[in-house]
């Protein structure tokens, strides 16, 4: 295979060989931990701008299928692993790894020492970064450095959807009519509600409150998707305005916007948290849950005082919010994934606590 670089903004190379697209590609560069997954990885819309590495070694190993996508197409920037599988072996299995990124025009870098890549960033925190194989090294950090930095990017409305749709509907009678703003969703949320017996209609991102409440919800969905909360000013108007007239579940950026709505802040992670068994604390409970999370911005805590909204959950490693609830209001926020994949099942149960609050809501 051709040889390629990956460069990242502080000069490093990392040498590889080059799969999938014969292409450029630039962006964030960071890390997830989850052993499998790579298919919902690459099809994630948070991943939208960014340059996936996951750290385990082989990766391609059981194939692509028509199943496993997270969305309507690859949302990373481009892909680089330690070994590409180049004989897949899987029954579902109706391709390759390279061939999948191919398709779609998505260049990836394979024979990377991931785990020096994995530690540079951990030390020194995520930064942006560049893979090519047709220019030299000082000729791709030069042309890196004279690119905007991956935060001051609106990637939400790159992902979201132009036109409001329904997601087929359960059979037989639904229980619940679901609005779900789409910021970067991924299916498997609309899977896991249309078979908890709801009908979801997922309307774009700058979809205003008025025209989300013209469709009667029963409760309101916050997607999960890329990018600096802080950029998005116009969902944050809309979130303030559902959230105080209907029940409402925020997943990850959902999350994120909420805690803006209500009046706090949010930050950048050093270099975020991406992989599939990050430990979070319930704080009502002390049940400790183990969660798929793939995020690079957090709440503030002290920023939530005299908001109404309290924490109700942290993770473990480093004490940032995952959770919070309000003290009047019916809604609920998460920053990690209860729809995983990929990841643990272990926190489906969310989505049935969210449509309990719904059914016992007056709102």
């Amino acid at each position: 295979m051709p040889k390629g670089i990956l460069v990242l903004e502080d000069g490093a190379v990392f040498e590889g060989q080059t799969f999938g697209a014969a292409a450029r590609a630039t962006g964030e560069v960071v890390f997830n931990t989850a052993m499998t997954g790579y298919q919902e990885m690459l099809t994630d819309p948070s991943y939208a701008g960014q340059i996936l590495v996951p750290t385990y070694p082989l990766q391609g190993n059981y194939g692509v299928n028509p199943q496993d996508g997270e969305s309507r197409r690859i949302q990373v920037r481009g892909f680089v692993a330690r070994e590409e599988c180049l004989r897949p072996s899987h029954w579902q299995s109706t391709g390759t790894l390279g061939g999948f990124l191919a398709s779609q025009g998505i260049p990836g870098l394979a024979g990377v020492d991931t785990r020096a890549l994995t530690r540079r960033l951990r030390t020194r925190g995520v930064m942006m970064g560049t893979l090519t194989s047709d220019e030299s090294a000082e000729a791709a950090l030069a042309r890196l450095r004279a690119l905007p930095a991956y935060g001051s990017a609106d990637y939400v409305r790159e992902v979201s959807i132009s036109e409001p749709y329904r997601w087929p509907a359960p059979p037989g009678n639904s229980a619940r009519r679901i609005a779900l703003l789409d910021c970067g969703v991924k299916h498997n949320i609309m899977r896991i509600l249309s078979g908890l017996g709801c009908v979801v209609t997922v309307v774009p991102a700058a979809t205003p409150a008025a025209e989300v409440l013209s469709l009667e919800p029963e409760g309101i969905v916050l997607s999960p998707g890329p990018g600096d909360p802080a950029l998005l000013g116009y969902a944050v108007a809309t979130v303030r305005e559902l959230a105080q007239r209907k029940p409402t579940f925020g997943i990850c950026l959902g999350h994120q916007l909420l805690g803006l709505a209500f009046g706090g802040r949010t930050f950048k992670l050093p270099f975020g948290h991406r992989g599939g068994n990050h430990p979070v604390r319930d704080l009502a409970t002390g049940r400790v849950h183990i969660t798929a999370q793939n995020h690079g911005y957090a709440v503030d805590a002290e920023s939530l005082a005299g908001t109404g909204l309290e924490v109700s959950q942290v993770n473990l490693n480093d004490g940032t919010v995952e959770g919070l609830r309000h003290r009047d209001l019916p809604l609920m926020s998460i920053q990690y994934h209860s729809e995983a994949s990929p990841g643990p099942l272990d926190n489906v149960y969310l989505f049935q606590q969210f449509l309990d609050m719904v059914r016992n809501s007056d709102v």
